[in-house]
């Protein structure tokens, strides 16, 4: 069963606008009252003076009008002195219909394409939204209420299954790129930019410096005695090789690092070259990536390490929508405040906001006025009646109490106007 919606009479001004109207009924009932014992006087007076024939019929017309409008108005509302008589109470009796009748009449007057889309072109929403973000308060408000809704949103990320979902389509993402060609063309471009060139001075430079150390000469002296036939090395001819080799070898590579035009560099762009190439063409590097790839994915310690950044992520977001750490906040606060900024200076952005929002909110407007004039025909056939009734008189009751006045007036002089041309009539 619903419940009627009930008005309370309590805005400002309405017990003085109540206690007006019941002063203008009450004088208007008084000029009611009055036209009739001036009618009943002035009948009464009738033979002394035939003036006073005027003044009855002027009042006893006034006192007619008087009625009548008093029923007109107070039938407009309810039933004159409670009695049934038909076509009163005109506006609860017609409740439903006057509802259905409101909801259609805003439907297709007030929610039609056109005045819709006009005023809400007329609407500068991008300018809001960047008034609104700058302000630092409403701000800071947009990032607590995010913050707040964070753990929440996390909880129901996990509970629902979708944290699982998103890792096997990230894993399964994972292993359909083809890692091949992407290296190859990383490659190529590293090549052709000649930072290749950088990598091959870094590596000359490890050589060297790992060649001159006291350890690896004296092992590479090893290996060469072991070789050396006796007699050569009873004249310690190793020490001569290593010293030979490795001064050679500084020297090759010193070269190479002083000339950008040496032949060696050009040898090992066409090693590289070579070897990107066959990285994108040659099956068996795809098949040893590829391989290299699902270890990589299937290692456990790669589901250990998202669990541990996830759980991580979790209790700083708890910690944050606590306030124990204001970090988060501060740097929405700003982000929040700098899109702000940003959106006030790019008038081409807000237009774009603009345009969208528009077709948005036409296409909800188009899409949902029958539920709108649905429910504005709901909510009048559930008010109230006598409430809403008594809140109707007390904001316009007055102007129709007037008319009560005017009745009487008007009234008064049309029974004037028909005595006086009676009474020429029978002066003939």
């Amino acid at each position: 069963m619903t419940v009627p919606a009930t008005f309370v009479i309590d805005a400002p001004g309405d017990a003085a606008r109540a206690a007006e109207l019941r002063r203008v009924k009450l004088l208007a009932t008084l000029v009611l009252a009055a036209t009739f014992a001036l009618f009943l006087a002035a009948k009464a007076l009738q033979p002394m003076h035939p003036a006073f024939g005027f003044a009855a019929a002027f009042c006893e017309a006034a006192t007619i009008g008087g009625l009548a409008d008093w029923y007109a108005v107070v039938a407009l509302f309810r039933r004159p002195l409670g009695l049934p008589i038909p076509h009163t109470a005109i506006i609860q009796g017609n409740q439903h219909r006057i509802a259905d009748k409101l909801g259609e009449f805003i439907e297709q007057h007030f929610l039609e394409a056109a005045p819709v889309d006009a005023k809400l072109r007329q609407i500068d929403f991008g300018s809001f939204i960047a008034d609104w973000l700058r302000d630092r308060k409403r701000s800071e408000d947009l990032a607590r209420f995010a913050l707040r809704l964070l753990p929440e949103a996390v909880a129901a990320t996990e509970n629902s299954g979708l944290m699982t979902f998103v890792s096997r389509r990230i894993t399964s993402q994972l292993m359909s790129i083809d890692l091949a060609p992407l290296a190859a063309g990383t490659l190529r471009a590293f090549v052709k930019e000649g930072r290749h060139q950088g990598l091959l001075d870094d590596i000359l430079r490890a050589v060297h410096a790992s060649l001159t150390q006291a350890e690896t000469m004296a092992m590479i002296r090893e290996k060469i005695r072991d070789e050396l036939p006796t007699l050569l090395k009873l004249y310690r001819a190793d020490r001569f090789l290593v010293n030979k080799i490795v001064a050679s070898a500084s020297a090759f590579f010193e070269e190479v690092r002083n000339d950008p035009a040496h032949p060696f560099r050009g040898e090992f762009d066409r090693m590289v070259l070579s070897f990107v190439d066959r990285l994108g063409t040659d099956p068996s590097y795809a098949d040893r990536i590829d391989g290299l790839k699902r270890d990589l994915l299937a290692r456990p310690e790669l589901a250990d390490l998202a669990r541990h950044i996830w759980a991580n992520a979790r209790s700083f977001f708890e910690r944050s929508a606590s306030g124990e750490t204001q970090v988060l906040q501060q740097h929405l606060v700003r982000m929040f405040m700098a899109a702000g900024e940003a959106l006030a200076g790019d008038a081409e952005m807000r237009a774009e906001i603009n345009q969208g929002l528009v077709a948005v909110l036409r296409t909800v407007v188009a899409e949902q006025k029958s539920g709108v004039s649905t429910f504005i025909s709901d909510q009048v056939k559930s008010w109230d009646m006598g409430q809403l009734i008594s809140l109707i008189e007390i904001n316009i009751g007055c102007d129709l109490q007037y008319i009560r006045f005017n009745g009487s007036l008007i009234g008064g002089l049309a029974g004037l106007v028909l005595y006086t041309l009676e009474y020429l009539l029978r002066l003939l």
